[in-house]
């Protein structure tokens, strides 16, 4: 596969064995960031990488980040306990 900085959504769509119309489903929800080239949409390389599971976004990361935190709030003397077993 060539590298590129965009992809078009057919080419996502393949990528990944999803339909066209399952990723522009996933773009106007705001799922998947994508940029509008004339009529058509294209995904920058990074949300692909996103969209397959090899790289996070910040937005992601952030996510995770807050439920990390929370569950150690919450379960932090618990954690504690498993931990000293």
């Amino acid at each position: 596969m060539v590298e590129k900085d965009y992809y078009p959504i057919a080419e996502l769509a393949k990528l990944i064995g999803v339909s066209r119309i399952a990723i522009y489903k996933k773009v106007r929800a705001g799922k998947i960031e994508a940029k509008r080239l004339g009529r058509m949409f294209v995904i920058p390389k990074s949300e692909i990488e996103s969209v397959l599971g090899t790289a996070l976004t910040e937005n992601q990361k952030t996510v995770i980040d807050a439920g990390i935190k929370k569950a150690v709030k919450e379960y932090r003397e618990t954690l504690e306990k498993l931990g000293s077993e």
